[in-house]
């Protein structure tokens, strides 16, 4: 069986005015650059005409394959099951909202294929989103580079290429979509690329971003940052974060008693050591200690135990 060049992945919900126009787009570019493709549209549980019309679309052309999920279960959920289906040498991610444009295909495919990138992502230079999106995304961007040391200026762009091997070693989840390059990252894929891409206004519909969606993605990142560093030796985090208390509270302890002992060799009068606010602060520390040892231990013990996978709800499924 031979290899498609391209395995193109959109999640989408409520996107079915756009739809049309972006798989002809597509099929445009694929077919004057005689590439060989498919398009995986996962369809995240929308309440529009979405999936009706991607049937009608693979009806008209066989390279449109779709998954559908029974209920909205977010995006990293539809990346993480079109990345399973991929089978193209390069896989591209692009958002279904007609504002990453199939124009820039050919250049990451090239990006991957000839200069040798495990991951491209595209960055947004001059973007059209309001204000209320565009700050938080320079946020996250911060943190992010910040964090992962990764230095790109755009982690949450959609329109991404990677070699299929990238996709087939990580598992996004939550919001970790924001942090792919990240995931590659922490499984060795370190070359890193970036390529600035045109950012188009939105045509149909409303943004699907929120509050929540910032929220939840630092929430993400400082896990991210923590499961990167200590996923493998979980006992190395919680275990350092004991030992902490536990020195914490010998200073204590000796404070405590040195001042004791002091205060009666100077013949001055002080209350027991258990009348000092100093002595319960050293006691939480020492619970505190016993606590993180117990969680360490626990999640070692998890960790060898659990081959657990994120599972989805898939409806229906057309071309796969």
């Amino acid at each position: 069986m031979n290899t498609l060049n391209l395995s193109i992945v959109i999640p989408l919900f409520n996107e079915d005015e756009s739809l049309p126009e972006l798989t002809a787009w597509i099929a445009k570019v694929m077919d004057r650059e005689s590439y060989s493709y498919e398009i995986i549209f996962v369809n995240d549980g929308s309440t529009d005409d979405s999936w009706k019309v991607i049937e009608e679309l693979h009806g008209k052309n066989s390279n449109v394959k779709a998954i559908s999920f029974r209920k909205n279960q977010g995006k990293s959920a539809g990346l993480n099951q079109g990345f399973k289906a991929a089978s193209g040498e390069v896989v591209i991610t692009m958002d279904a909202d007609l504002q990453d444009s199939p124009e820039e295909i050919p250049e990451l495919y090239r990006m991957i294929t000839e200069d040798g990138f495990h991951l491209v992502s595209g960055w947004k230079q001059k973007r059209y989103d309001p204000l209320t999106k565009t700050i938080p995304t320079k946020l996250f961007n911060a943190a992010t580079r910040r964090i992962s040391k990764i230095q790109l200026n755009d982690f949450n762009c959609g329109l991404k290429a990677y070699q299929l091997e990238v996709v087939r070693n990580i598992e996004v989840y939550g919001e970790m979509h924001r942090y792919i390059p990240f995931l590659a990252k922490n499984k060795g894929f370190d070359k890193i690329g970036e390529k600035v891409v045109q950012h188009q206004a939105r045509k149909y519909g409303t943004t699907k971003f929120g509050l929540n969606r910032f929220i939840n993605g630092f929430l993400d990142l400082a896990t991210l940052a923590v499961i990167g560093k200590f996923g493998r030796r979980p006992m190395h985090f919680f275990g350092a974060a004991g030992t902490l208390m536990f020195v914490l509270s010998a200073f204590l302890l000796a404070y405590l008693g040195g001042y004791k002992l002091w205060a009666m060799s100077s013949g001055v009068r002080v209350g027991l050591i258990t009348d000092n606010p100093l002595f319960y602060i050293l006691l939480a520390l020492n619970v505190m200690g016993v606590q993180l040892f117990g969680v360490g231990f626990i999640a070692e013990l998890l960790l060898r135990e659990s081959n657990k996978k994120h599972d989805y709800t898939i409806n229906k499924k057309v071309g796969l």
